[in-house]
Order: structure tokens, then sequence, then C-alpha cells
């Protein structure tokens, strides 16, 4: 996750029409106890629904894969596709514990390593066959479990900084049993929120809308817009 992409966010979640998302829509807790400002749903970023829109071209070769089929691309789209197989049916908790677990196993690789650019978002399939970076991860755990039948609005990529690195980053929270739970490449434990003080939200998106997020009384967001975060892992 390079700076230009965080600025990019920051400045059209601040710049452009937002309103505050009524409490009553919000279907978890608010992110990193920040508040959030909901962006119109036209404002997604342009990196995130390129990956949706992947998505829907790459669910043809999801379905080979589950079967082993010969049009599948890789051995390890075909382990992906029976990891959710055997995930169907099982309790969120044990879905995220064991999603984490087998994303966690890719190798990490810069985009500048892996598409010789500052920043890119891969779908699935080109993560699972080139490998990524810390949003490319979250991007897999994400449709991962909407592939399970978790709905969008119980989850989001969210774009932080972490203050005990120095670094941008991306890590998935999920809603389980009215808890925000973090997904991160970094660690396989399974992290209440609260247990990750160290993140700072920039901004969080999924299939619904865009948020940026600022700290109560306003102004960490405001102090973070200035800076330049370094590359993230």
């Amino acid at each position: 996750m390079m700076p230009s992409i965080i600025r990019a966010g920051l400045v059209a979640g601040l710049a452009l029409t937002c309103s505050l998302l009524p409490r009553a829509v919000v279907a978890m807790p608010a992110i990193f106890e920040t508040v959030e400002v909901r962006a119109d749903r036209q404002l997604a970023l342009p990196q995130w629904r390129r990956v949706a829109q992947q998505v829907l071209a790459e669910a043809p070769i999801y379905r080979a894969c589950a079967e082993a089929a010969p049009a599948c691309p890789s051995k390890a789209t075909i382990a992906w596709q029976a990891l959710l197989q055997d995930l169907q049916g099982q309790d969120r908790l044990s879905q995220v514990r064991a999603l984490n677990r087998f994303a966690n196993r890719i190798p990490y690789r810069s985009d500048q390593e892996v598409w010789g650019r500052s920043d890119y978002w891969a779908s699935p399939l080109e993560f699972l066959r080139r490998t990524g970076d810390c949003e490319d991860y979250a991007i897999l755990k994400y449709h991962s479990l909407r592939q399970l039948g978790v709905p969008a609005s119980d989850m989001r990529m969210v774009v932080v900084q972490d203050t005990m690195r120095n670094l941008a980053h991306a890590v998935l929270v999920v809603l389980v049993d009215g808890r925000l739970l973090v997904m991160d490449n970094l660690t396989n434990a399974i992290m209440p929120q609260e247990r990750t003080p160290h993140y700072v939200p920039y901004y969080s998106v999924n299939e619904e809308a865009r948020w940026a997020h600022l700290e109560r009384g306003g102004q960490r967001l405001a102090a973070l817009a200035t800076g330049r975060p370094a590359p993230s892992r």
C-alpha cells in the first residue's frame, strides 16, 4: 500500500460530499473507535472497483477450481476452493481463523516486485498466482468470506497507519458475535480490534460504500493527512 492511494482516499473522502452514517444503518461497532464518515457509493476507489469487476469475471474459474478441473490455473486456487468447500456451514469464527491461516501462508511480495508499479490491488486469482502485499491478503480474505455467505455489511477492508512500525498497512475487519475481529497478514492470531490500538484508520471500504475515519474530536485524520506514510508490509 503506497501513499498515493491513501492520499487519494483521504482527499476524496473529505473534499467531496459526505455524510455521517446513521447509527441505525451501521451493522458493526465503530472501527477502531473512530467517527465514520460515509462517502457516496460512486466515490468507491477505482482499484477496489476494478477488483470487484475482476472477481465477477473470475467466477467461472472459481467453479472450475472447485471441481479441480483442468481449466483451473493453479494448484493454489484448487486448494483455496477446497478450503471454502470444507468451511461451508461452519461457524463464522472458525471460518475466519482458517482463512486467515491459509492466506497468510502465501509469501509476501511488494507491488513493485510483482507488478513493476508502486501500487496495485490484486484479485484473488492474481494474488494466488503471483502473491502480493497487505491489501491483497485482505482482498482474498474478503472475497473468500463473501463466497461463504458473509454479508458485505459485516466486513471492511481498512487502510491504516501502523504507528508501531510507522508504515501504512491494510487489514480486514469482520463482525463476529457482535465484535470486530482483525484479520491481519502479520499474524495468524485473530485479534479483537481493541487489542490493536496501534492501527489508526485512514479509510475503509466494502461493496456498499467507502468511509473516512476521524478520531472522536476530529483530530486524528487531520494529523495523518499531513504526513507521508511509508510503503506498507
